[in-house]
């Protein structure tokens, strides 16, 4: 099926344009871009760079995907954006290419929302089934597994991994490692317990969830500092949930990790 392209578009020479596309009016698309199939640009989007878009994925009006990193080191380097299958970017959302410094590369993975107003910087990683609330900040370099919510007006800071599952209240600053499946939330991004609701709806059995609560105490109120609280948890469980709770915070043991109250 050919795409359907409005007459006031402009598509460079060079953009590859998949089938059944639809783009609307008064976007602008440049000569590194790749569209695949079933992609749809509502009106007023702008994809440039060297930018590829998964099969399905919806951009509405006024974002802008794919621009130079808001990187004063970045010197012009050829970098990419990739975005996966099946978003949907809502109004006035940036997507950021990555520097050369960080590894060349922004990855945006599959079936994410991304409400209104929001930005991926340059270097981030983003997983699958990823919801970002309107007005989130993700700064560059973050790594972010899946299945992770971030609360309205939040923002995340350069460097900072939050873990899959993991829920981020609204308005919540978040400068340290979220373990998965934890709950953060307080001006300053404090843990406070686990992401409950998410665990429930993907079906964890209530084994794992009970393991998750002592493993969460141990590591507020154990003996030792956190990294040796959390290596004793790992000596101990049978759960797959706690020893990817173990895993994430052992396998990157100098960093700074947002503990639990």
């Amino acid at each position: 099926m050919a795409a359907d392209i409005h007459p006031s578009a402009i598509i460079e020479d060079g953009a590859v344009i998949g089938e059944g596309c639809k783009v609307g009016p008064f976007c602008i698309i440049g000569k590194d871009v790749v569209l695949h199939d079933q992609v749809e640009l509502k009106s007023h989007v702008v994809v440039t760079g060297n930018t590829v878009i998964g099969e399905e994925t919806v951009i509405f009006p006024f974002s802008v995907i794919g621009e130079i990193p808001q990187d004063l080191k970045f010197k012009g380097e050829n970098t990419r954006l990739e975005v996966g299958k099946r978003n949907r970017i809502r109004e006035h959302v940036t997507m950021n290419a990555g520097t050369e410094g960080g590894g060349g590369l922004t990855k945006v993975g599959d079936d994410g929302l991304f409400m209104a107003g929001c930005h991926v910087a340059h270097d981030a990683i983003i997983g699958d089934r990823v919801i970002v609330v309107n007005q989130v900040a993700i700064a560059g370099h973050v790594q972010m597994e899946d299945d992770v919510i971030i609360g309205g007006l939040s923002g995340i800071h350069q460097w900072v991994r939050i873990g899959q599952g993991a829920i981020i209240g609204a308005l919540s600053m978040v400068t340290a490692d979220v373990i998965p499946h934890g709950l953060v939330q307080a001006s300053r991004g404090e843990l406070d317990g686990l992401n409950l609701v998410g665990l429930k709806r993907r079906g964890v059995p209530r084994a794992d969830i009970s393991a998750l609560r002592a493993a969460l105490k141990v590591m507020a109120d154990g003996q030792g500092t956190f990294q040796e609280r959390v290596r004793g948890l790992g000596d101990e469980t049978d759960s797959d949930y706690v020893r990817q709770i173990v895993d994430f915070v052992t396998g990157a043991s100098d960093r700074s990790f947002l503990t639990p109250r």
